[in-house]
Protein backbone atom coordinates (compact mmCIF):
# COMPACT_ATOMS: atom_id res chain seq x y z
CA UNK A 1 0.00 0.00 0.00
CA UNK A 2 0.93 3.59 -0.62
CA UNK A 3 1.23 4.41 3.06
CA UNK A 4 3.63 1.77 3.61
CA UNK A 5 7.28 2.32 3.90
CA UNK A 6 9.34 -1.51 3.49
CA UNK A 7 12.54 -1.36 5.43
CA UNK A 8 14.46 -4.54 4.08
CA UNK A 9 18.03 -5.66 5.23
CA UNK A 10 19.90 -8.97 3.60
CA UNK A 11 22.97 -10.57 5.08
CA UNK A 12 25.61 -10.13 2.30
CA UNK A 13 25.60 -13.32 1.31
CA UNK A 14 22.06 -13.28 0.56
CA UNK A 15 21.68 -10.34 -1.47
CA UNK A 16 21.71 -11.71 -4.78
CA UNK A 17 18.40 -13.85 -3.52
CA UNK A 18 16.61 -10.82 -2.73
CA UNK A 19 13.79 -10.42 -5.01
CA UNK A 20 13.31 -14.23 -4.82
CA UNK A 21 12.82 -13.80 -0.63
CA UNK A 22 10.66 -10.38 -1.35
CA UNK A 23 8.35 -12.73 -3.53
CA UNK A 24 8.00 -15.36 -0.51
CA UNK A 25 7.23 -13.26 1.95
CA UNK A 26 4.31 -11.06 -0.34
CA UNK A 27 2.83 -14.51 -0.27
CA UNK A 28 4.08 -15.49 2.92
CA UNK A 29 0.28 -16.03 4.38
CA UNK A 30 -1.08 -18.34 1.46
CA UNK A 31 1.94 -20.82 0.55
CA UNK A 32 4.20 -22.53 2.80
CA UNK A 33 4.66 -25.12 5.16
CA UNK A 34 3.84 -24.19 8.84
CA UNK A 35 6.19 -24.49 11.31
CA UNK A 36 4.88 -22.85 14.26
CA UNK A 37 1.52 -20.89 14.80
CA UNK A 38 -0.06 -19.23 18.02
CA UNK A 39 -1.70 -15.85 18.93
CA UNK A 40 1.77 -14.50 18.70
CA UNK A 41 3.88 -15.21 15.93
CA UNK A 42 3.73 -17.86 13.02
CA UNK A 43 6.94 -19.46 11.45
CA UNK A 44 6.43 -20.53 7.90
CA UNK A 45 9.16 -23.13 6.12
CA UNK A 46 9.84 -22.39 1.74
CA UNK A 47 11.80 -22.85 -0.77
CA UNK A 48 14.37 -20.61 -1.65
CA UNK A 49 15.93 -22.02 -5.45
CA UNK A 50 16.64 -25.67 -3.48
CA UNK A 51 17.72 -24.18 -0.23
CA UNK A 52 14.91 -24.41 2.66
CA UNK A 53 14.56 -21.31 4.80
CA UNK A 54 12.19 -20.26 7.81
CA UNK A 55 10.27 -17.26 7.91
CA UNK A 56 8.90 -15.71 11.28
CA UNK A 57 6.19 -13.26 10.69
CA UNK A 58 5.42 -11.44 14.27
CA UNK A 59 2.21 -10.64 15.11
CA UNK A 60 1.02 -7.06 14.36
CA UNK A 61 2.10 -4.80 17.92
CA UNK A 62 -0.83 -2.74 19.32
CA UNK A 63 -1.13 1.03 18.75
CA UNK A 64 1.57 1.72 21.48
CA UNK A 65 3.77 -0.82 20.94
CA UNK A 66 3.41 0.18 17.21
CA UNK A 67 4.93 3.47 17.57
CA UNK A 68 7.80 1.97 20.46
CA UNK A 69 9.26 0.10 17.28
CA UNK A 70 9.26 2.78 15.17
CA UNK A 71 10.48 5.71 16.87
CA UNK A 72 11.83 4.42 20.07
CA UNK A 73 13.14 0.37 19.88
CA UNK A 74 14.18 -2.07 17.45
CA UNK A 75 11.88 -4.38 16.00
CA UNK A 76 11.78 -7.79 17.10
CA UNK A 77 12.91 -8.91 13.47
CA UNK A 78 15.46 -6.61 13.44
CA UNK A 79 16.93 -7.72 16.60
CA UNK A 80 16.89 -11.24 16.01
CA UNK A 81 18.71 -10.51 13.22
CA UNK A 82 21.28 -8.81 14.54
CA UNK A 83 21.77 -10.97 17.56
CA UNK A 84 22.46 -13.82 15.20
CA UNK A 85 24.97 -12.49 13.35
CA UNK A 86 26.61 -11.45 17.12
CA UNK A 87 26.12 -14.99 18.65
CA UNK A 88 27.66 -16.45 14.88
CA UNK A 89 30.36 -13.96 15.38
CA UNK A 90 31.65 -15.09 19.19
CA UNK A 91 31.01 -18.90 17.90
CA UNK A 92 27.55 -19.36 19.08
CA UNK A 93 25.41 -21.66 16.77
CA UNK A 94 22.24 -20.52 15.94
CA UNK A 95 20.06 -20.40 12.45
CA UNK A 96 21.94 -18.63 9.73
CA UNK A 97 20.31 -14.98 9.51
CA UNK A 98 19.44 -13.70 5.91
CA UNK A 99 17.30 -11.16 6.35
CA UNK A 100 14.69 -8.67 8.55
CA UNK A 101 11.93 -6.59 7.14
CA UNK A 102 9.62 -4.20 8.59
CA UNK A 103 6.43 -2.34 7.46
CA UNK A 104 5.76 0.71 8.46
CA UNK A 105 3.08 2.91 8.28
CA UNK A 106 3.27 7.02 9.44
CA UNK A 107 1.99 5.81 13.30
CA UNK A 108 4.21 2.55 13.50
CA UNK A 109 5.32 -0.42 12.97
CA UNK A 110 2.65 -2.87 11.23
CA UNK A 111 4.25 -5.67 10.21
CA UNK A 112 7.99 -7.39 10.74
CA UNK A 113 9.28 -10.65 9.39
CA UNK A 114 12.78 -12.37 10.50
CA UNK A 115 14.09 -14.97 7.80
CA UNK A 116 16.95 -17.48 8.57
CA UNK A 117 18.08 -20.71 6.91
CA UNK A 118 16.48 -24.03 8.58
CA UNK A 119 17.94 -26.64 11.04
CA UNK A 120 16.92 -30.20 10.83
CA UNK A 121 17.53 -31.05 14.56
CA UNK A 122 17.15 -34.28 16.37
CA UNK A 123 15.47 -33.23 18.86
CA UNK A 124 15.13 -29.98 21.58
CA UNK A 125 15.82 -29.71 25.00
CA UNK A 126 12.16 -30.21 25.91
CA UNK A 127 13.09 -34.21 25.17
CA UNK A 128 15.90 -34.05 28.00
CA UNK A 129 12.99 -32.85 30.34
CA UNK A 130 10.14 -35.39 30.06
CA UNK A 131 12.26 -38.38 28.90
CA UNK A 132 14.56 -39.24 31.73
CA UNK A 133 15.97 -42.10 29.97
CA UNK A 134 17.00 -40.24 26.70
CA UNK A 135 19.90 -42.34 24.97
CA UNK A 136 22.85 -39.90 26.29
CA UNK A 137 21.07 -37.77 28.69
CA UNK A 138 24.06 -37.46 30.72
CA UNK A 139 26.25 -36.65 28.36
CA UNK A 140 24.00 -34.02 26.28
CA UNK A 141 23.44 -32.22 29.23
CA UNK A 142 27.12 -32.00 30.29
CA UNK A 143 27.70 -30.92 26.53
CA UNK A 144 24.54 -28.33 27.04
CA UNK A 145 25.99 -26.87 30.17
CA UNK A 146 29.53 -26.51 28.46
CA UNK A 147 27.60 -24.64 25.61
CA UNK A 148 25.74 -22.25 27.83
CA UNK A 149 29.01 -21.27 30.18
CA UNK A 150 30.33 -20.38 26.78
CA UNK A 151 27.43 -17.67 26.37
CA UNK A 152 28.18 -16.65 29.64
CA UNK A 153 31.83 -16.60 29.26
CA UNK A 154 31.20 -14.20 26.35
CA UNK A 155 28.78 -11.55 28.20
CA UNK A 156 25.50 -13.13 26.40
CA UNK A 157 22.73 -13.00 28.63
CA UNK A 158 19.80 -15.50 26.62
CA UNK A 159 16.54 -14.55 29.02
CA UNK A 160 14.51 -16.42 26.73
CA UNK A 161 16.88 -19.79 27.76
CA UNK A 162 13.80 -22.25 28.05
CA UNK A 163 13.31 -25.35 27.01
CA UNK A 164 12.21 -25.07 22.84
CA UNK A 165 14.66 -22.65 22.23
CA UNK A 166 17.47 -24.92 22.40
CA UNK A 167 17.53 -27.25 18.85
CA UNK A 168 20.11 -29.92 19.61
CA UNK A 169 21.54 -31.51 16.55
CA UNK A 170 23.65 -35.26 17.07
CA UNK A 171 26.62 -35.41 14.89
CA UNK A 172 27.85 -38.96 16.75
CA UNK A 173 30.56 -39.87 18.98
CA UNK A 174 29.32 -38.44 21.49
CA UNK A 175 29.28 -34.83 19.93
CA UNK A 176 26.57 -32.83 19.75
CA UNK A 177 25.30 -29.07 18.05
CA UNK A 178 23.50 -26.47 19.85
CA UNK A 179 21.42 -23.83 18.24
CA UNK A 180 19.78 -20.60 20.13
CA UNK A 181 16.80 -19.63 18.07
CA UNK A 182 13.86 -16.64 19.52
CA UNK A 183 16.56 -14.55 19.89
CA UNK A 184 14.46 -11.25 20.16
CA UNK A 185 15.19 -11.18 24.17
CA UNK A 186 18.82 -11.00 25.09
CA UNK A 187 21.28 -8.57 27.09
CA UNK A 188 25.27 -8.39 26.41
CA UNK A 189 26.85 -7.84 29.98
CA UNK A 190 29.56 -9.14 31.93
CA UNK A 191 27.62 -12.27 33.96
CA UNK A 192 28.87 -12.66 37.86
CA UNK A 193 28.34 -15.74 39.46
CA UNK A 194 24.54 -14.84 40.48
CA UNK A 195 23.67 -13.87 36.89
CA UNK A 196 24.98 -17.28 35.79
CA UNK A 197 22.62 -19.61 37.88
CA UNK A 198 19.93 -17.20 37.42
CA UNK A 199 19.94 -17.71 33.68
CA UNK A 200 19.38 -21.62 34.34
CA UNK A 201 16.30 -20.87 36.02
CA UNK A 202 13.42 -21.10 32.99
CA UNK A 203 14.77 -24.27 32.18
CA UNK A 204 12.93 -26.25 33.98
CA UNK A 205 15.31 -28.44 35.27
CA UNK A 206 14.42 -31.77 38.02
CA UNK A 207 16.65 -32.10 40.49
CA UNK A 208 18.98 -34.78 38.51
CA UNK A 209 19.38 -32.28 35.80
CA UNK A 210 20.43 -29.87 38.47
CA UNK A 211 23.15 -32.32 39.87
CA UNK A 212 24.78 -32.90 36.31
CA UNK A 213 24.85 -29.55 35.14
CA UNK A 214 26.05 -28.13 38.89
CA UNK A 215 29.06 -30.54 38.86
CA UNK A 216 30.15 -29.59 35.28
CA UNK A 217 29.75 -25.37 35.65
CA UNK A 218 31.03 -25.70 39.06
CA UNK A 219 34.28 -27.07 37.34
CA UNK A 220 34.24 -24.61 34.55
CA UNK A 221 34.15 -21.89 36.43
CA UNK A 222 35.85 -22.72 39.50
CA UNK A 223 33.55 -23.18 42.14
CA UNK A 224 32.64 -25.59 44.42
CA UNK A 225 29.80 -28.11 43.29
CA UNK A 226 27.93 -27.16 46.63
CA UNK A 227 27.35 -23.30 45.89
CA UNK A 228 26.83 -24.35 42.53
CA UNK A 229 24.26 -26.69 42.95
CA UNK A 230 22.87 -25.09 46.21
CA UNK A 231 21.97 -21.87 43.84
CA UNK A 232 21.49 -23.15 40.43
CA UNK A 233 18.19 -25.11 42.54
CA UNK A 234 16.91 -22.39 44.50
CA UNK A 235 16.78 -20.34 41.15
CA UNK A 236 15.38 -23.20 39.27
CA UNK A 237 12.82 -24.09 42.59
CA UNK A 238 11.91 -20.41 42.79
CA UNK A 239 10.83 -20.23 38.72
CA UNK A 240 8.97 -23.91 38.59
CA UNK A 241 6.89 -22.78 42.29
CA UNK A 242 6.33 -19.15 40.74
CA UNK A 243 4.87 -20.61 37.31
CA UNK A 244 2.68 -23.37 39.33
CA UNK A 245 1.39 -21.15 42.25
CA UNK A 246 -1.66 -20.26 40.65
CA UNK A 247 -2.46 -23.71 39.61
CA UNK A 248 -1.05 -25.52 42.97
CA UNK A 249 -3.71 -23.52 45.06
CA UNK A 250 -6.36 -24.57 42.83
CA UNK A 251 -5.93 -27.95 43.31
CA UNK A 252 -4.35 -28.44 47.05
CA UNK A 253 -1.57 -30.39 45.86
CA UNK A 254 1.90 -30.46 47.00
CA UNK A 255 4.38 -29.47 43.66
CA UNK A 256 6.12 -32.78 42.75
CA UNK A 257 9.83 -32.43 40.73
CA UNK A 258 10.81 -35.49 38.06
CA UNK A 259 13.45 -37.31 39.07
Amino acid sequence: MSDTKQVVHFHKDYESKAYDVLEIVRDFYNKGENVLLNERNSIKSFDLKGEKINIKSFKKPNVFNAFVYKFLRKSKAKRSFEYAQKLIECGISTPFPIAYIEEFSALGLKNSYYISKHIDYDFDFRDLIHQPQFPDRVRILQEFTKFTFKLHENDINFLDHSPGNTLIVKRGNGLYDFYLIDLNRMTFQSMDFDKRMHNFRRLWLSKTMVKIMSETYAKLYNKTYQETHDLMLKYSRYFQCKVDSKKLKKSGRKMRFKS
